[in-house]
């Protein structure tokens, strides 16, 4: 898999971008539980108010609190206030105070200068436990007045007529210490956020008595964390389709590279390579292969980069929250890891086999598509039903298997979530009945656990869907770093102008890659241009094997061929190419017009050229009978004309190019012997100064041949002309008898 990372070079640009992206997008998940725990604890609970420091209070009750600050402490509370009344400051600043706190008509208020968040951090440390224990003996609740009762019995007699408050104000200052050491002592197993919920109970308290709205504060304050939640989660669905579209640009862009690299290599494939990998596999490698990987790009970009980021924070994040439940995490962890490890176990192993099924069912289809009318013709369409219904049935149990493992996922998934849930709000229950956990942090623990959850099985699933696109990945580079059996050489040379289309075998050997014999030995023979060289002999005895070493589908395995006396392995196959017109024995049309397939192998042709070649080809009868003429379309693989007429298209898609040097692999064979007497007649005017090479089964397409040469098991057992061999060569004058009847052959 990680060869294949290779094309994503041109891609870092947008990769750096999604990873961009997907950081933001972590920091705005693990966000919003946040906002949720602060309006269930402050918007809720706490009635809007945030801070335990009040924005302003009235003198009385400041000089209150100040009662039980440490006196080293009292000086740093006082320089953060500034005490105002209407003599204080100027009309207009006065009646804006005083609607917003309407008691300072009638009473002095203190206002909290404007402050640095440090500056503020050290003054509700300082004000938590004061304005706590204000709010305890001051306050009207029931727990309120037996500690104020308590604390009365303390005072001699005479005084319990005093309020609380006023008794505190005559206390020396070592009894205040003792009383501040007391509650101090009582305080010091609070959690700080209860600590603070309960002191800011009595901040609201000093608000309602400035007869401020505190309704509206708390209104406020829900709809204003409301609105930045909002705000968050537009801005994380916008980053969201962002990293999709990144995404998906970037995988897709993956799989044009690589079916472009694919398709590239396996143009440069020969026929050995072809059977290696067979043609099916290929097919396979090119689109399902290269889709598999495509899929698990766009999963990897958009999770492998964020499922860490989000899984650490939400860790940082729950413990900030409440560490004491951080083994319901591990628990959470633990679950999803072991099903994940059983997923990966039972499944693995079957992606390599439905690859491989896939690969078999293309064969198979190919196969009876392509031999639909042979099948027909000895009506076995039931025998290669059977044989599709196999492979297909093969490959829909493998993948049934793993479908079904992959639903019974997501349950599971989800029954484990919603267990850890059960499992939070049960311990979280507990910790709230004890005082040592706010609703709103039990809630956005139960977030975070399922963040933390989530990245897990993020990186899980991308654990299982990994294998699978890793064997892809291994097939499409084990066609990547194929070498090809015919290679071009690293200093290529030009071909001599001197002489053009002089083709030259010396003690030529060929043996086939898989092969332990050879199929051709010792061949030594030269085609000169001007002339024709035929090659006849029984079946398997080289002929096409012969002529495809000069295009260099296969490479010599000894010996030199020779091209206008360069040998061919020292030159550009492109230029070698553009030399040679070849047909092959079974003609192949491409899917387009009739004149497009005359023209396949020269970009410029004009009309002129295409008519001329059909011409010579004797193409142009059955043509001109079409509705289109040459604009008529041809189906894939031309299985909309005859025949014949598909091998004249070939012939004058050769002829088209002009080469030096023509090869014809027993390319009349499909015609008549009226159209081939013709074909080659016109043939003839037409190659007078090229070299034409010519296979053929019958005598009288080579019949006038200047050369003609007699292989028999790889092996040339005759050369010269149709007469010579009859008198020289006993194979030649075998095959001549078959096919001529006496009085020709005495003709001869």
């Amino acid at each position: 898999m990680f060869k294949i990372f290779g094309y994503l070079k041109k891609s870092i640009l947008p990769i750096l971008i999604i990873i961009g992206l997907l950081i933001v997008m972590a920091i705005c998940d693990l966000t919003l539980p946040d906002y949720t725990s602060r309006i269930i604890n402050v918007g809720v609970q706490q009635g809007g108010i945030e801070e335990v420091a009040p924005t302003a209070i009235l003198k009385t009750s400041l000089e209150d609190i100040l009662l039980f600050v440490d006196d080293s402490k009292k000086q740093t509370v006082l320089d953060h206030y500034r005490l105002v009344d209407k003599n204080s400051m100027t009309e207009k600043e006065y009646q804006k105070l005083v609607k917003k706190y309407p008691k300072l008509e009638s009473e002095e208020v203190y206002l909290l200068e404007k402050t640095s968040k440090k500056e503020r951090e050290e003054l509700e440390e300082i004000l938590t436990q004061p304005m706590l224990i204000y709010y305890m003996v001051s306050s009207d609740t029931e727990e309120s007045k037996q500690i104020q009762e308590r604390l009365k019995a303390s005072f001699p007699q005479e005084l319990q007529n005093f309020s609380l408050m006023d008794l505190f104000h005559m206390a020396p200052s070592e009894e205040l210490s003792t009383i501040r050491k007391g509650f101090s002592d009582q305080l010091e197993g609070f959690p700080e956020s209860i600590a603070t919920q309960s002191a800011i109970a009595s901040v609201k308290v000093e608000y309602q008595k400035l007869e401020m709205n505190v309704d509206k504060i708390q209104t406020n304050y829900i709809f204003t964390s409301g609105a930045k939640m909002l705000g968050i989660a537009l801005l994380n669905m916008a980053l969201a389709i962002s990293v999709g579209f990144f995404g998906a640009r970037t995988a897709a862009k993956l799989a044009r590279d690589l079916r472009n690299a694919v398709f590239e290599k396996t143009m440069k494939f020969g026929t050995t390579e072809f059977k290696s990998f067979g043609v099916a596999s290929l097919i396979t490698r090119t689109t399902n292969d290269i889709q598999q990987v495509q899929m698990v790009m766009v999963f990897m970009l958009r999770i492998m980069f964020y499922a860490p980021i989000i899984g650490v924070g939400g860790v940082i994040k729950a413990m900030d929250a409440n560490s004491s439940m951080a083994w319901i995490i591990a628990v959470a962890v633990l679950a999803i890891m072991v099903l994940m490890i059983f997923m990966f176990t039972l499944v693995m192993p079957k992606f390599k086999v439905v690859q491989k099924l896939i690969d078999r069912l293309n064969q198979v289809t190919r196969e009876i598509l392509s031999g639909i009318p042979v099948i027909r013709a000895f009506s076995n369409q039931k025998k290669e039903e059977a044989r599709f219904d196999k492979a297909n049935s093969d490959l829909r149990r493998t993948t049934l298997f793993v479908d079904r493992v992959m639903t019974m996922l997501m349950p599971t998934i989800m029954f484990i979530m919603n267990a850890i849930s059960i499992l939070i709000i049960w311990k979280g229950a507990h910790g709230i009945d004890a005082g040592v956990m706010q609703v709103g942090d039990m809630l956005a623990f139960i977030q975070y656990t399922m963040q933390i959850v989530m990245a897990f099985i993020m990186v899980s699933m991308f654990s299982i869907m990994f294998p699978r696109a890793n064997v892809s990945a291994n097939r499409i580079a084990e066609v990547l770093r194929t070498t090809p059996a015919v290679l071009e050489s690293s200093r290529p040379k030009t071909f001599s102008k001197r002489v053009r289309g002089l083709v030259e075998f010396k003690n030529v050997n060929f043996k086939y890659p898989d092969s332990d014999e050879d199929v051709l030995t010792d061949i030594t023979f030269t085609a000169e241009p001007g002339k024709t060289t035929a090659f006849i002999g029984s079946t398997g005895s080289g002929k096409s094997t012969l002529i495809n070493l000069i295009p260099r589908f296969f490479d010599v395995s000894g010996g030199e061929i020779l091209v206008d006396g360069v040998n061919i392995k020292d030159v550009k196959l492109q230029e070698l190419h553009e030399k040679i017109g070849f047909v092959p024995q079974k003609g192949i049309l491409f899917s387009g017009t009739i004149a497009s397939n005359i023209g396949y192998g020269k970009q410029d042709i004009t009309k002129e050229e295409i008519i001329r070649a059909a011409r010579i080809a004797q193409a142009e009868e059955f043509i001109e009978e079409k509705k289109k003429k040459y604009d008529s379309s041809v189906s894939q693989g031309g299985t909309n004309v005859s025949g014949g007429q598909k091998q004249r298209l070939s012939i004058a898609r050769a002829i088209a190019t002009n080469p030096e040097i023509y090869i014809f692999d027993d390319s009349f064979s499909a015609l008549d012997f009226k159209t081939d007497a013709e074909l080659r007649k016109a043939l003839k005017k037409e190659t007078k100064d090229a070299t034409v090479l010519i296979v053929a089964q019958r005598i009288s397409t080579i019949l006038h041949a200047d050369q003609i040469i007699v292989l028999n098991e790889g092996k040339i057992v005759g050369k010269g002309t149709h007469k010579q061999l009859l008198k020289s060569c006993p194979i030649y004058k075998e095959i001549a008898s078959s096919q001529l009847t006496k009085e020709e052959l005495e003709n001869e």
